[in-house]
């Protein structure tokens, strides 16, 4: 690596804000000898473009032996991050490559069929006679032999190991925050009817630790290498065949790596199992600090490192979750460039969203809410309801209101969709979300404030949750919370001339700041400085509908009775189904 070529590699005509500062501090960073360079750049410091200077300087083919890594990696976490890479002309020379299951065959009456089920991936010896132009296996080779590849975090993992994508000289990691976290949930093993293709043949005992866990996982193991013999002497297979034979391959290796981790007395690895129904139903063995599964899939892949977000908020902690060591790493923290004062903070808080207080406080939230339309008639807003179930009544409550027509939602099913509609439409409605706190862009007048349901507490009744808070790390728990507060408050304010509001209507979000205020950005403690509590009005239908086009219909005045709203059926169903899952407020599944 050559960090003197930083700044010539810096692919916009000229800088904004603190970009030539940061490209100066990275570089020091990178000369001082660091291994891996840390960058907190908050919202609008133009992280992909830093990225891309700091992966132009990657050693290059010119300058290497037949035995040096060359070249960088670009890799985020986040989909629609990739997708901005790929729509930005700034970025055109990075080579990006998607999983399989994004590219369609091209050969004649497969058109529909994805490259993962193609004639291909069915027939023993298959000989493809377009497989230059296949836009799969074509994106690949082509990033493969460029001198930066860019490609979602989960395909790079997947690859570890790959003779197409071996070791390169420099690792790019945007929206780096939650590496560990997220290699856990990556490298946990769910095992259940829908995941595992030989359930009926073996189904889970009672398992009541690491141990009975590791026997069963022996067992399953013997069950998918019979059933993977049988699909590989067949000459071809169909498309749901083929489906199951990748599906059993990589079942087969997670349950092998569990295995040989459990039985290495050195592994540091520590694993914690959920049954929560007991014997023969979902299974799921989770790792709870993946350090191994990191080194193998990260760590080895580069010679050096740099890891973007806005919100790595304590170098140790980041270190201890992803299994680096310290003193190989240096943090470059940025400062704010967007007036504090375009990003306020304000005080609305209704009560606490416990559980057990939320029967409560959602009734007063939907009145405050009622408000805030009013306050804001010609303006879009974004609801963050943490989870279905809070998006389920937030709704009910304002169609009892009468102002039900102003408002949006989605499911997980037509989440996408939705959120595209809401931000294409001219009328300003408010979006009740779930879970898109990151990686969404809502610039300009496409969304002027936003109100935060629930302190976004990492689940208690998950038990890589509950083993950490049993070894007593709360400053883990409130600095998780605290990451996600900031990577939402960031939605809505994306440049020095953008304004927005965030309201926070849960009581705990105060109690938060408070406990993990040694862990805040500066530029963030700036914003609960600042913090105060307004005066709103009462809260009526009317004012609160008074931005919406006159072509849409009005409702009466006056808050109906709530047993006359409607609910749908998806909705309802979504809900029934998963009222007992466990981590159903971590991962979007209530």
């Amino acid at each position: 690596m050559d960090p003197s070529r930083i700044e010539s590699a810096f692919p916009a005509p000229s800088y904004r804000g603190n970009q030539e500062d940061a490209l100066g501090r990275i570089r020091a960073a990178f000369e001082d000898g660091n291994d891996v360079v840390l960058v907190r750049a908050p919202t609008g410091s133009g992280k992909s473009l830093l990225a891309r200077a700091i992966a132009g300087c990657a050693r290059q083919g010119s300058q290497a032996s037949a035995t040096d890594a060359i070249g960088a990696y670009y890799t985020t976490p986040q989909v629609s991050q990739l997708d901005d890479v790929a729509s930005d002309p700034l970025l055109s020379d990075l080579s990006i490559i998607r999983g399989k299951s994004n590219y369609k065959c091209i050969l004649s009456g497969e058109t529909d069929t994805p490259v993962t089920q193609a004639p291909c991936a069915r027939e023993r010896e298959f000989d493809c006679q377009v497989k230059h132009r296949c836009p799969y296996f074509s994106d690949r080779s082509i990033a493969a032999n460029q001198s930066i590849a860019a490609m979602t975090l989960a395909y790079f993992m997947q690859t570890a190991g790959s003779d197409v994508f071996g070791k390169r000289d420099v690792v790019v990691i945007d929206e780096a925050h939650g590496l560990g976290e997220w290699a856990e949930m990556y490298a946990a093993i769910d095992l259940a009817p829908d995941t595992v293709p030989v359930w009926d043949e073996r189904p889970p005992p009672e398992i009541d630790g690491v141990e009975t866990a590791a026997e069963y996982a022996a067992g399953l193991s013997r069950v998918c290498d019979r059933r993977l013999t049988d699909l590989r002497a067949q000459v071809e297979l169909e498309p749901e065949e083929a489906a199951e034979r990748d599906r059993l391959e990589e079942l087969r290796s997670d349950l092998q790596w569990f295995q040989e981790a459990v039985r290495d007395p050195d592994s540091p690895t520590t694993w914690v199992v959920d049954q929560p129904d007991g014997e023969g139903s979902r299974t799921t063995i989770k790792p709870l600090n993946p350090e191994r599964f990191l080194s193998h899939t990260v760590w080895d892949r580069g010679n050096k490192f740099a890891l973007l977000s806005a919100t790595i908020l304590n170098k140790d902690a980041f270190c201890a979750s992803a299994g680096l060591d310290p003193d190989r790493v240096a943090l470059v923290d940025l400062e704010h460039t967007f007036p504090v004062e375009n990003r306020p903070l304000v005080d609305v808080t209704q009560g606490k969203m416990t559980y057990e207080e939320r029967e409560t406080t959602i009734p007063k939230i939907a009145e405050t809410l009622v408000s805030l339309m009013a306050r804001h008639p010609g303006e879009s807003g974004l609801v963050h309801c943490h989870s279905y179930a809070i998006q389920d009544a937030l709704a009910d409550e304002l169609r009892a209101w009468g102002v039900g027509e102003r408002v949006r939602t989605h499911d997980s099913e037509d989440r996408d969709g939705q959120l595209a509609a809401w931000k294409r439409s001219d009328e300003p409605t408010v979006f009740l979300s779930v879970k898109m706190e990151e990686a969404l862009d809502l610039e300009g007048d496409l969304c002027r404030w936003q109100l935060l349901c629930k302190a976004p507490y990492p689940n208690t009744r998950d038990s890589r949750v509950a083993r950490r808070l049993e070894n007593g790390d709360w400053a883990w728990y409130y600095r998780s919370a605290l990451r996600t507060v900031i990577q939402a408050c960031g939605r809505i304010v994306r440049s020095p001339e953008d304004h927005g509001v965030t309201y926070l209507a849960d009581s705990s979000l105060l109690d938060l700041f408070d406990r993990a205020r040694v862990d805040m950005p500066a530029w963030f403690e700036a914003q609960v400085d600042r913090m105060a509590r307004p005066t709103l009005s009462t809260p009526e239908p009317d004012p609160a509908l008074a931005g919406l086009s006159d072509k849409r219909s009005r409702r009466s005045s006056g808050r109906s009775d709530a047993s006359g709203s409607r609910r749908s059926s998806s909705r309802s169903s979504r809900r029934s189904r998963s009222g007992s899952n466990p981590v159903a407020d971590v991962w979007d599944t209530e």
